[in-house]
């Protein structure tokens, strides 16, 4: 299972073609889940993200919570 489906599967993303052309988006809102990780590759990082959507908080740490599990799955499976 890929992230992104994941994170639709546990309503933190969503993607519609009448919202930002269908980009995965945070639910309840227009930020894409593109804009978290282009965030993380920042020097702002994370701390800035929370910074920039104080509303995002809860959803943000749920994705980071899976990216770990699927990583800690792939190490796994190695």
């Amino acid at each position: 299972m890929t992230l992104n489906q994941l994170l639709e599967i546990q309503k933190i993303i969503h993607s519609d073609p009448q919202i930002m052309s269908g980009e995965p988006v945070f639910v309840g809102s227009r930020v894409p889940l593109q804009t978290l990780f282009d965030y993380l590759e920042e020097e702002g990082g994370l701390t800035e993200f929370i910074n920039d959507f104080p509303y995002l908080k809860t959803q943000t740490m749920k994705v980071l919570e899976n990216v770990a599990r699927l990583m800690i799955d792939q190490q796994r499976c190695a």
